[in-house]
């Protein structure tokens, strides 16, 4: 199994796209709101160098915005 994490906001619209395919697709993942945790936000500022929504981790792997088929390509989907 993935280990899938994604940094959200609650206004996102490719949040909220993301988060419906892994619940379509029964993919566990755990979710983080970076408009309330400020550790979490600075640490995808880390990881991805940049401010936006959502950044998605698979793994080791980080993708930026909401990327269906490298995410497919990712979870073997």
């Amino acid at each position: 199994m993935k280990n899938v994490s994604i940094y959200s906001t609650p206004t996102c619209h490719f949040c909220h796209m993301a988060k419906d395919f892994f619940k379509a697709n029964n993919i566990n993942y755990t979710e983080y709101d970076v408009s309330v945790d400020v550790d979490k936000r600075n640490e995808v500022i880390k990881k991805s160098g940049q401010m936006g929504v959502p950044v998605i981790t698979i793994d080791n792997d980080l993708i930026v915005g909401f990327n269906e088929p490298r995410i497919r390509e990712l979870l073997g989907l």
